[in-house]
Parts: C-alpha cells; sequence; structure tokens
C-alpha cells in the first residue's frame, strides 16, 4: 500500500509539473524572428516560467508573425485565443490612446530616464489603463531609441526629411510624428523588406538591432541617429484569461516577466555599439549628429493637436512632460 500511495504522489508531480498545480500551456505570440528583442524577452520568460513551475507551466512562442501582425496578436489576445503577447508599444493607441504618450517624440534623455519613468507609477498606471481594452499591462522590455534610415540621401536635419516615403506602425502617433516632420508617413505591417528592395518605400525607422537582424544594409544606405523616439515593448496578457489564474500563479508569470524584460533590456543595450561598428562595416552611410533641435522643433506642437483631445490622456501626457523635466 506505501508502495502505490508513493508511486500515486509520483504520477501527481509528473502530471502537473508541482504538487498543486495543474498543467498550463501558454500561448505567447511575437511579430519578430528568433533573435529579435521581443524574441529575447520571450525565450528568457520561457525559461524562467519553467524552472520556476518546475515544468508545470508551458510557454509556446508564436513569432515571425505566424499568428499575425501585431495589432491582429492583440485582438487575439483580447479574445484569449492568444494569451500572452510582447508588442510594440506603438500599436497599442488603437486600443487605449493613453500609450501614445509614451511615445511622445524626443521625450526621454536615456535608457535610465525611461527605466525609471516607465517602471515607476507613470509607467505602472498606463499598464493598469490597458484593463479598459481587455489587457492585463505586465511589464515593459524593450524595442529601444528608434533612428531612421532610408535609400535616398543624407538625413542631417528637418529639410532632409521632406518627401521621404517612410513605413510607421500602424500607430496614429507615429504617423503624426512624421507627417509634422515633413515625411509621407506609410502604415505597414512588420516586416518590410521587401517593399524597401522594391523602391515602393524609401525608408524605415527603428531600432539598431532591427536593422542588424534584419540586415537592412542589403536594401538601404543612409542611417540617422535621431533617437526621435524611445520604443518600449508592452508585455501584456489576455485580462479575461489573467482572471482565471490563482493568485500564486499570477505572481509567478508577472515576476518571470519582469526578470525576462530586464534581461533583455540590459542585453539590448549591451550590444548598441558592435550593432553601429557592423552597420558601418556593412556600408551604411551614417550620420551620427543630426540637427536634434531643428527636428525637436518640427514637433512641439505634437501636445496641442487632436491625438491628445481626450482629457485622460491629455493629463498624462503633462504629467509625464512634467515628469521628464524634473517638475
Amino acid at each position: 500500500m506505501k508502495r502505490l500511495l508513493i508511486m500515486a504522489v509520483l504520477l501527481l508531480v509528473g502530471l502537473t509539473g508541482a504538487p498543486g498545480r495543474a498543467a498550463m500551456t501558454i500561448k505567447l505570440g511575437v511579430v519578430t524572428k528568433p533573435g529579435s528583442a521581443q524574441n529575447i524577452a520571450a525565450e528568457k520568460f520561457k525559461e524562467l516560467v519553467a524552472q520556476r513551475s518546475q515544468g508545470a507551466i508551458t510557454v509556446k512562442i508564436y513569432d515571425s508573425a505566424s499568428i499575425g501582425n501585431e495589432t491582429e496578436i492583440l485582438q487575439q489576445i483580447q479574445m484569449n485565443t492568444v494569451q500572452m503577447g510582447i508588442i510594440t508599444s506603438g500599436p497599442f493607441d488603437t486600443f487605449d490612446p493613453i500609450v501614445r504618450v509614451i511615445d511622445y517624440p524626443f521625450l526621454f534623455k536615456d535608457n535610465e530616464q525611461a527605466d525609471a519613468i516607465l517602471d515607476g507609477p507613470i509607467g505602472q498606471d498606463i499598464l493598469a489603463s490597458l484593463e479598459t481594452s481587455g489587457f492585463k499591462g505586465l511589464c515593459y522590455s524593450e524595442n529601444g531609441f528608434r533612428h531612421l534610415t532610408n535609400s535616398r540621401r543624407p538625413v542631417k536635419g528637418p529639410d532632409d526629411v521632406k518627401g521621404l516615403k517612410i513605413r510607421v506602425m500602424a500607430s496614429v502617433m507615429h504617423k503624426t510624428i512624421w507627417q509634422a516632420l515633413g515625411a509621407n508617413p506609410t502604415p505597414m505591417p512588420w516586416p518590410v523588406y521587401t517593399e524597401l528592395e522594391q523602391r515602393v518605400i524609401d525608408g524605415q525607422e527603428n531600432p539598431l538591432w532591427l536593422m542588424v537582424e534584419y540586415k537592412l544594409w542589403e536594401v538601404q544606405k543612409y542611417l540617422t541617429l535621431s533617437r526621435h523616439v524611445y520604443s518600449p515593448h508592452i508585455d501584456v496578457a489576455s485580462l479575461a484569461w489573467w482572471r482565471t489564474l490563482d493568485a500564486p500563479t499570477q505572481q509567478l508569470l508577472a515576476t518571470a516577466m519582469r526578470d525576462a524584460a530586464r534581461f533583455q533590456r540590459q542585453q539590448n543595450r549591451d550590444g548598441d555599439a558592435e550593432r553601429l561598428r557592423l552597420l558601418k562595416e556593412k556600408g551604411f552611410v551614417v550620420e551620427e549628429h543630426p540637427d536634434i533641435d531643428g527636428l525637436r522643433r518640427k514637433v512641439a506642437g505634437l501636445r496641442d493637436t487632436d491625438i491628445y483631445r481626450d482629457a485622460r490622456v491629455k493629463a498624462m501626457l503633462i504629467r509625464l512632460l512634467d515628469a521628464v523635466q524634473g517638475r
């Protein structure tokens, strides 16, 4: 009898991975390919969850836009056909316009300031706001500071931007930024290598890691270190699904995602110097010191446009601008 009891306990642990925790598989969507920033955070999260749940919880990553673009992944998270996602901040603004405040141009001076604000009360209030759209906001991993590339000419200041057809995310905020800078912003889902190669568009704007992972030197010539937007990834879960989980499981998943995000942010930043060196070696003509003040002046009036007409969004923007300016 004792032997049978021991075997039964071992079988239970084998099925659940840990006493008292039922087996679970989580679907997690990202739009980028393995090796990309989203995927690094996703893989680290998968690893930590497996360790901390003793194998009870499995994370299945759907990458390379295999289940849709970022807007489509968010829609599936709302419906709980996908449980989690690591998504660029831009596409969220069609679900909750309060996210537009994060992508305000030339907002953060450096990574440390971005971390302090997004990991602090303002960032947490933005995550909490996502619940009104059916998302459980967990934390921020990182895309990074965005830079401009194009195939037509060097861009040193605002006059050089005029008329460039630039791919942007499906984001009212990002489209408005590039309209203000004088470009012709063209929303397209990622990836856009073929469109760049065929000159359907002149350029795109993204962090350095993406230019390396997608070998953009093959289809682009000019790189401007514009740092025009600090772009986080927002790591979210389906709110409907999240509410079905017990408190210990919620805590395990939330902590694992925060730890994965911090791991990924540091790794992303540590690699930028080498990425820039490689991009130059591959033939990019790099403008390292563009006229940032001139670019900033072109977008200075965005805070008073219709994209911030919602009183709640406007109040959050003012709060954020005060925080970055130390008021």
